[in-house]
């Protein structure tokens, strides 16, 4: 999946570019829409925590950076067991997976109160106003989504495209 970024002028803009997206087959659940505080959104698909926050961004780094702790602790308890205690391979991936498992919900918990850092260059646009619709489309459909958008919407302005956006939000 790849997301692909714009901006809405108004509300009645973003009511029809998502109006588009569904005729073009894309599910609701991969559009989001995110707008200032106080903006009546109506019937439009807000942004939920997973993209409004650093939430998925902090999750992968605690996952990866508890699982290296969690493995080079693994070594050292291997390397040095406690006296009549015999580990294994087990026990190394064991203490990884613990580590990588307690990094994730460690950093999780702090990335849920962090701005998503990804959404930075547009602050200014959505504090004047505007909507950042957030798409998330296969990646062999991100051009001919792009050309719905452009073509009926001209309003719209293309911010860009991420490349990589993971299934589950």
């Amino acid at each position: 999946m790849r997301r692909i970024y714009f901006l809405a002028p108004s509300v009645a803009s973003a009511k029809a570019i998502v109006n588009d997206l569904l005729l073009a087959r894309i599910e609701e659940r991969h559009i989001h829409v995110l707008a200032k505080d106080g903006t009546p959104l109506e019937d439009l698909p807000e942004a939920k925590l997973a993209q409004a926050s650093d939430l998925i961004a902090s999750l992968e780094r605690g996952a990866a950076a508890g699982g290296l702790t969690g493995l080079l602790a693994g070594l050292v308890a291997v390397s040095f067991p406690p006296a009549g205690v015999v580990l294994g391979g087990g026990a190394l991936l064991g203490i990884a997976l613990f580590g990588a498992g307690f990094g994730a919900w460690m950093s999780s918990m702090v990335g849920v109160g962090i701005p998503n850092s990804r959404l930075v260059q547009f602050e200014g646009a959505i504090g004047r106003g505007e909507l950042l619709m957030m798409i998330d489309v296969p990646r062999d459909r991100v051009e001919q989504i792009e050309a719905v958008v452009r073509r009926h919407h001209p309003e719209a302005e293309l911010e860009g495209l991420e490349p990589n956006i993971p299934e589950f939000p």
